[in-house]
């Protein structure tokens, strides 16, 4: 979702991006919201730390959670400049405070739905580029709206969580975007 967040961004943003520049911050972006997950996933579990890709135990999010917080902290700290993308740097801030939240959560024995938390937080930072930008982008936030009433369906459809956790993935996805963007804007 991050990714997902990161392409909206360029392609609407009314900034001039060189290409070269764009696909360079993709690309890092790539390796590492999706590239080293996959394979810091296939290591925890040549080492039993999980059992299944779904990680279905509460105590099985611990660790992906905290090299994804690790793997953040790098991208706000390297990657993404406060500078230049101010936008993205606050979104990457806010998927931190997600993140954080969500590991907590963990420590204390809930399961929030991580595919809701990602989903609403990529939906809330469009909604804040709308205000930002002052764009529509209705056609973009109808299709996430869309995405994540599916996204419950089929969650309680697989009965992989209840729709408690569904609701408190959505907060903790969307809520830090909303704070991060305010304080922003201030």
């Amino acid at each position: 979702m991050p990714l997902l967040g990161v392409v909206i961004y360029f392609s609407v943003t009314p900034k001039f991006v060189p290409p070269t520049f764009m696909y360079a911050k993709l690309f890092a972006i790539s390796i590492l919201t999706i590239v080293v997950p996959v394979l810091f996933y296939f290591l925890l579990e040549s080492v039993k730390l999980v059992s299944s890709v779904h990680l279905k135990e509460v105590k099985e999010r611990r660790i992906p959670l905290l090299v994804q917080i690790g793997l953040l902290l790098l991208i706000v700290r390297i990657i993404i400049n406060g500078y230049e993308f101010p936008e993205l740097y606050i979104f990457f801030l806010g998927i931190l405070i997600t993140a954080a939240t969500a590991f907590i959560l963990s420590l204390l024995n809930f399961k929030t739905s991580l595919h809701m938390v990602g989903i609403a937080g990529v939906l809330f930072f469009v909604m804040a580029l709308s205000m930002i930008y002052n764009a529509n982008y209705l056609m973009i936030i109808g299709l996430l709206v869309i995405a994540i009433g599916l996204t419950a369906a089929s969650r309680l459809e697989l009965k992989a969580h209840t729709m408690t956790e569904l609701v408190v993935g959505v907060v903790v996805g969307g809520l830090p975007q909303l704070l991060v963007f305010y304080f922003y804007k201030m």
